[in-house]
């Protein structure tokens, strides 16, 4: 997702919806908020803790895509906890 694809969703109800959380903000929301920032930074001034995050975001994508539900995955909440890190997998 880009930058802006990205702060649109986050915006919306159903991504402070999706997600881990214990009453607050859920992790996947806050790390989208971090992933706009951080698209929206140039290359050579990213910090080395901002490729751990990007190592990190990685990491959760690529767990969550292998535990893909069956059937249409439209309107489910592994979609939208998938957009909140910042990948749609209908793209």
């Amino acid at each position: 997702m880009t930058a802006a694809e990205l702060e649109k969703w986050l915006g919306t109800d159903t991504s402070r919806d999706a997600g881990q959380s214990d009453g607050g903000e859920s992790v996947g929301h806050a790390s989208g908020r971090r992933i706009v920032q951080l698209l929206r930074t140039k290359k050579d001034d990213l910090s080395d803790d901002d490729l751990a995050h990007m190592r990190k975001v990685v990491g959760y994508v690529r767990r969550h895509l292998a535990q893909r539900p069956d059937g249409d995955v439209t309107d489910t909440t592994w979609r939208h906890s998938l957009m909140n890190w910042g990948h749609d997998p209908l793209k």
